[in-house]
């Protein structure tokens, strides 16, 4: 099967297009690699493949970047959109693979120049809306009784801000979360993490719990060894709108540690550690998708306006949309409680956006009075 893939890199505003037919030009341009993936289902495990095909065909160019700044975050946000850089690929091989997931072996065709292309314009959208900030809450219990810290959540943590994420909250917002007895197990606190995610500034809070329970004590390798059953479940949300951008779990999961006693806190601690390695890898590559969506598309912002009536919320509608071209979309305007509320997807976060609504003819319009990181409340003046 082949997919034929002609597209519009926005970053230099150049149409750029590939036709499979071979020339002397495209044969510096573009790199012919075989490359195989695995997921856990035929899709996961094709645009592994894409991902992977990309990593080969691009690696010096990708290398040959590494001195930049925020170099780890822009990689893998280029590795997120692999299906939609690799200009053209064949499916070779597919099917079941050890472990019981999936793979897919492909033939594809990278372009150094997409390459290059789409390196600049992730760079320019990072530099307008930052790097994106998210909170971390795991609840762990081994054999039911809670932990002072949490392995996963130290794990999912370590991993975000290796590959270059603002992780703002950390044991912070893990103090405040205990101190309200709260319960990350428990879809009714959703709201109460929100609400704390929400004053450390973050676009994205992760939540979940996970648990170690003794299984009694086995021989292993002709030692005695206390072993542990697990389970786990993490939730990640958008701060701002509580919207659900994914929920992974992993379930009988086991691990254990040399003992002959049934109940050690050791062995649970194993358990939870070797559950993190594959479900801290799946969290991770679920905000790596949401981000590279978010780069292509631009992040939402909220714009609420008080004290202004639907007729001049709607002629402000179009001024929005032309502050800039990094403005993409503006939906509303929807009234409540005499307030007007405006979603503007747009690359670039609502303090740049802040900046443009207190200068010139619009500060004889509207104050500013809060600016949260994806929010601006303000009033109409006069209104």
């Amino acid at each position: 099967m082949n997919k034929r893939f002609r597209g519009q890199v926005c970053a230099i505003g150049v149409l750029l297009v590939f036709p499979l037919a071979a020339s002397a030009f495209q044969g510096a341009e573009i790199v012919e690699v075989e490359a195989t993936g695995q997921g856990i289902s035929e899709e996961e495990a094709r645009r592994d493949a894409l991902r992977h095909a990309l990593e080969k065909g691009a690696a010096n160019e990708i290398s040959s970047r590494s001195q930049v700044e925020n170099f780890e975050l822009i990689r893998d946000t280029i590795y997120a959109r692999a299906d939609g850089i690799v200009t053209d690929y064949k499916i070779l091989e597919q099917g079941d693979a050890a472990g019981g997931v999936k793979f897919c072996k492909i033939l594809a065709k990278v372009s150094k120049s997409a390459i290059a292309s789409t390196w600049g314009e992730v760079q320019n959208v990072l530099d307008q809306i930052g790097r994106p900030a998210i909170a971390v809450y795991i609840q762990e219990k081994i054999d039911g009784v809670p932990q002072d810290g949490s392995i996963l959540e130290s794990k999912i943590e370590e991993r975000l801000l290796k590959a270059g994420f603002d992780v703002r909250a950390g044991q912070q917002l893990r103090a405040i979360a205990e101190k309200e007895s709260l319960d990350a197990s428990s879809e009714g606190n959703v709201a109460k993490v929100q609400a704390i995610a929400k004053d450390f500034h973050t676009q994205i809070f992760i939540t979940g719990y996970a648990t170690a329970d003794a299984a009694g004590v086995k021989e292993l390798t002709g030692e005695p060894t206390a072993m542990y059953n697990g389970g786990g479940e993490i939730k990640m949300f958008y701060t701002d709108t509580a919207q659900l951008l994914a929920s992974e779990s992993l379930a009988n999961w086991r691990g254990g540690a040399r003992g002959f006693r049934e109940i050690s806190p050791q062995a649970g601690k194993k358990a939870l550690e070797n559950a993190g390695e594959e479900l801290v890898e799946r969290c991770y590559q679920t905000v790596m998708k949401n981000w590279a969506t978010r780069i292509s598309a631009g992040g939402e912002l909220t714009l609420e306006i008080e004290g202004m009536s639907m007729g001049d919320a709607i002629k402000l509608k179009k001024k929005i949309k032309d502050i800039s071209d990094k403005i993409v979309n503006v939906d509303g305007p929807s009234a409540t409680k005499g307030v007007m509320t405006f979603r503007i997807k747009a690359k670039m976060t609502a303090e740049t956006l802040a900046e443009y609504l207190v200068e010139g003819e619009w500060a004889t319009l509207i104050e500013i009075r809060d600016l949260k990181s994806n929010r601006i409340q303000a009033k109409k003046i006069g209104g």
